[in-house]
């Protein structure tokens, strides 16, 4: 890929993101008519990485497994019941924005003395070991959870901060920071399985990495890897352990309130800037008027960019970016302006966000199990409503194994891919494991397909051993689909065409799959939208 081109073929990339959406989307056509479990996958990566807002009359292109009616959502009962977010929807003890005035505080005051890591713990010894590697990728946030009392995120934080020298930068008291840590903290949901204070602290250690990389030494000012900082830390505060669709389809307050457009990432944004206000939790209060200004713009900016059904267009923007980037004579990106440093900086957030895969085996694996959990739990509550169940979220018939790896091929790897591209060759480790991981979860798919569905008794989603031709059917289509797309491990690229802002398949399948893509109905699309997880 070439280092640089000019002004005017770099506006001509611009509007590929839509050619990427495309693409994916007859991509996932191909991925759900391999497989019934294929289909489930499918429909869960377009409903979840594809912003389809604005074309909600294009037909699904899982379209065979949505033969049989779908059940309408029971509507909420609202009435005289103006409970918060978290009563309604998760059953904990949250509270919507205008409530936020009355959050918990903690009991550490102004001249409590503060502990080596902000927190207090009998395992200091065991958390200095865990916290060793704060500077490296993968650290282990179970095991700083684990030694912290469960306040990974307090710890972590205080140690980036110490490590950044961020307090004495931005005269930050200590006793300040760690109340405001402690209150946010408190505000994430241990009793929501992945989107809980271990998330966020893995994404703001993974944010921390990635501004230290060789790269974007000195691209970035103070003030931005503060605003960075920040931003992963309170990315999902409050979140009540369900997708942005679930709130829309429920009639849920926040849904209300934000106009179904990027309801939790919103909301996290008003709860994290709230807790500013709470009593010795101003850590900008030393900040002037414009650098609060500028700050504030910077994290609202970074956290709506969290919205996974966002992914595309960052990517598309991250491509560009990779096709147009400027180097110093030491390899260093020459970010001149703000609006590329920004693009540079929700990337990066997105991609710690999206880094589980990108982790050790056995993080990875945790995470993986984590989610599951929240996405079936999620499965659960729709099942009790008469909802129709979400991709991926019942339990009865997901695909964990498939899931990764269909993540990974369509929305990891083409992600990370493009960041190591940018920031050669300092993430070629990350890409190493990344295949690494992706090529275990697909050994662990059982070769035989998923079985037929069975709707007739009325439990939705369950298993029927009917059909046997269908079945067999089937198995034939995986192999013809197999001999088509490739050898297992190939992956689905996005190459930028600078001369006509133009997007393919990367690859020696490309011009096979564009004659495909020609005789494809233009238009094919996704119905709805979805932030399933912000994984």
């Amino acid at each position: 890929m070439g280092l640089c081109c000019s002004e005017k073929n770099e506006k001509s990339v611009l509007p590929s993101w839509q050619q990427f959406k495309r693409m994916l989307n007859r991509e996932l056509n191909h991925l759900s008519e391999m497989s019934r479990s294929g289909s489930q996958v499918s429909e869960y990566l377009s409903n979840t990485f594809l912003d389809q807002q604005n074309e909600m009359e294009l037909p699904c292109p899982v379209a065979k497994s949505r033969e049989r009616k779908r059940r309408q959502a029971q509507p909420s009962q609202h009435g005289s019941q103006h409970a918060t977010l978290l009563h309604q929807q998760a059953g904990g003890g949250g509270s919507t924005l205008s409530q936020i005035s009355g959050v918990r505080k903690v009991s550490l005051t102004s001249g409590a003395v503060v502990s080596r890591f902000g927190v207090k713990t009998d395992q200091e010894d065991l958390l200095s070991k865990d916290l060793e590697d704060i500077n490296k990728w993968g650290l282990n946030i179970f095991s700083v959870a684990l030694h912290s009392h469960n306040r990974p995120l307090t710890c972590t934080m205080y140690t980036i901060f110490q490590e950044r020298d961020l307090m004495r930068t931005f005269k930050i008291p200590a006793n300040t920071l760690v109340t405001f840590l402690l209150t946010l903290e408190d505000h994430y949901h241990s009793d929501v399985a992945y989107h809980n204070s271990l998330h966020a602290a893995d994404v703001a250690q993974s944010t921390h990495i990635l501004l230290s990389t060789p790269a974007l030494h000195a691209v970035f000012t103070d003030l931005e890897i503060l605003a960075a900082i920040f931003a992963a830390a309170i990315h999902d505060v409050d979140h009540p352990g369900v997708s942005n669709q679930f709130l829309i389809n429920t009639n849920s307050e926040l849904a209300l309130m934000y106009n179904d457009e990027s309801v939790l990432e919103n909301h996290h944004l008003a709860v994290g800037f709230k807790l500013l206000q709470v009593d010795n939790c101003d850590i900008f209060q030393n900040l002037s008027k414009k650098q609060k200004q500028t700050l504030r713009r910077m994290v609202i900016d970074m956290v709506l960019a969290t919205d996974m059904s966002k992914h595309m267009s960052l990517l598309a923007n991250l491509k560009t970016m990779v096709e147009t980037k400027k180097v110093t004579s030491s390899g260093v990106l020459l970010l001149d302006n703000y609006t590329d440093r920004m693009q540079v900086l929700r990337n990066m957030v997105h991609c710690a966000d999206l880094s589980n895969p990108t982790k050790s085996l056995d993080l990875y694996q945790q995470w993986t199990n984590r989610i599951m959990e929240e996405f079936f739990h999620q499965g659960d509550r729709e099942r009790d409503r008469g909802m129709e169940i979400s991709p991926m979220c019942d339990k009865h018939t997901a695909s964990v194994e498939r899931t990764q790896v269909g993540f990974i091929d369509y929305i990891v790897h083409p992600l990370w891919e493009t960041w190591a591209d940018l920031v050669h060759p300092d993430a070629q480790d990350i890409l190493d494991t990344l295949e690494d991981n992706r090529n275990w979860y697909q050994s662990m798919i059982p070769e035989s397909p998923s079985p037929p569905f069975d709707t007739s008794d009325g439990e939705e989603g369950r298993p029927s051993h009917e059909d046997d031709e269908e079945e067999e059917e089937e198995e034939e289509e995986v192999k013809q689909q197999r001999k088509r797309r490739g050898p297992p491990g190939t992956k689905f690229q996005f190459e930028v065409t600078p001369d006509g802002g133009s997007a393919r398949p990367e690859g020696d399948e490309g011009e096979a799959q564009e004659a495909h893509q020609d005789a494809v109905t233009d238009g094919e699309g996704v119905e709805g939208e979805a932030s399933l997880s912000e994984t």
